[in-house]
C-alpha cells in the first residue's frame, strides 16, 4: 500500500477509535419519596443508586411517640443507606376539613422541636407545611398563616439547611394562593430560594397547557415571578398514578408507564427552573386504598413503571 493511501486510512481508524461521549444529563436531581423504611433494603431500589427521599410527617408529632418512632426508624434507615431526607411538615389529620390550623406559636414550639431533634440527624432539606392548598390541609383557605409559618421557620436555628418555603398542588386557584401567600410573606417571600409543586393533574391528564382547572407547572412558575425571581422549583411530589378516584386501578401499568414517561419530559422541560424531582411513592398499596402511586405492589416487587422510571433516570442526576 502507497502511503499516499494509508495516511488518510490511519486518520480514518483514528476517529473510529474515539469513543462517543455521552449525553449531557438533564439537570434535575431526582429521588423517590415514600412512608416506609422498607424501601432502603429493597433490592430494586438499590439498584437505583439514588440519594434523596422525602417524608412527610405530623406538625406535632413532637408530642406523639407513635409518630415520632416511625420517622426516627425513616430517618435513620435513609442515613445508614446515606440518602438525604427531605422532612415535609404536614397536617395531623388528611380528612378534608377536619384538621385545626395551628396557631404560630404552637407552630415555632412544635417545628422547633422537631428540627432540634432530626438536624443532628442529618436532615437538612425540609418543608414548611406539605400541599398548603390542598383541602386536606389546615393552611388550604389561610395563604396568610402557611406565609407566618414559612416566617417563622426562618428563625429556626438549621445550619445549612435548604427550606421549600411554598408547597402547592397544581388545582384550580392555585395562582391566586400564591398571589396572596406572596403578600403576606412580604420581603422572606420575594427572597424564597425554593418552592415546591404538586403536579400530579399536569403529569397524569398529560396536560401540555395549563388551564384554570389544571394550572401546571408553567403558571405556578409564572404566579410565582411576578415577586420573586430568585426561587427555584422542587417537584417534591409527583407521579403516576396507578389508582386515585376517576383513575381506575391500572396496575398492569399501561397508562402509569405513559404518565411516567411524561413525568420525566416535563422535567426536562422546565429543567431551566426545576431542580429536583422527588417522586411519590415507592410502595403500593395493590390498589386496595384510595390512593396509589408506588412504583411496586404492596410485598415489595416491582411493577411495570418500574423499568420505564430506571430507564429515564440514566438521563437525569442524582
Amino acid at each position: 500500500m502507497t502511503r499516499r493511501l494509508l495516511v488518510p486510512l490511519l486518520a480514518a481508524l483514528s476517529l473510529l477509535a474515539v469513543p462517543a461521549v455521552a449525553p449531557a444529563k438533564v439537570n434535575v436531581l431526582v429521588g423517590v419519596g415514600d412512608q416506609n423504611p422498607s424501601m432502603f433494603s429493597n433490592a430494586s431500589y438499590q439498584q437505583l443508586k439514588l440519594k434523596r427521599t422525602r417524608y412527610f410527617i405530623e406538625w406535632n408529632a413532637i408530642r406523639d411517640p407513635a409518630e415520632l418512632a416511625k420517622a426516627d426508624a425513616f430517618v435513620k434507615a435513609a442515613r445508614a443507606s446515606k440518602i438525604k431526607v427531605l422532612l415535609h411538615i404536614s397536617s395531623d389529620d388528611l380528612r378534608p376539613g377536619k384538621a385545626r390550623l395551628p396557631s404560630v406559636a404552637r407552630y415555632k414550639t412544635a417545628v422547633r422541636a422537631l428540627v432540634a431533634r432530626y438536624r443532628p440527624m442529618g436532615v437538612t432539606d425540609w418543608g414548611v407545611w406539605n400541599e398548603a392548598n390542598h383541602k386536606t390541609q389546615p393552611t388550604f383557605k389561610s395563604p396568610k398563616r402557611a406565609a407566618q409559618f414559612y416566617k417563622a421557620f426562618r428563625t429556626f436555628s438549621c445550619s445549612g439547611c435548604k427550606i421549600v418555603a411554598l408547597d402547592v398542588l397544581d388545582q384550580a386557584g392555585v395562582e391566586r394562593y400564591i398571589k396572596r401567600w406572596l403578600s403576606a410573606a412580604g420581603s422572606a417571600g420575594r427572597q424564597a430560594k425554593v418552592i415546591g409543586i404538586h403536579n400530579y393533574s399536569e403529569v397524569n391528564r398529560k396536560k401540555t397547557k395549563g388551564t384554570s382547572k389544571f394550572p401546571g407547572t408553567k403558571r405556578i412558575i409564572d404566579a410565582v415571578r411576578k415577586k420573586n425571581k430568585r426561587a427555584r422549583y422542587w417537584y417534591t411530589e409527583t407521579g403516576a398514578l396507578v389508582k386515585f378516584e376517576s383513575f381506575k386501578c391500572d396496575e398492569k401499568g399501561t397508562r402509569p408507564v405513559n404518565r411516567l414517561k411524561f413525568m420525566f419530559a416535563l422535567a426536562k422541560k422546565f429543567d431551566r427552573y426545576v431542580e429536583r424531582l422527588y417522586s411519590y411513592n415507592w410502595t403500593g398499596a395493590d390498589c386496595l386504598n384510595r390512593f396509589d402511586a408506588g412504583l411496586t405492589k404492596a410485598d415489595g416487587s416491582t411493577r411495570p413503571g418500574y423499568l420505564t422510571f430506571r430507564s429515564n433516570l440514566k438521563n437525569f442526576k442524582k
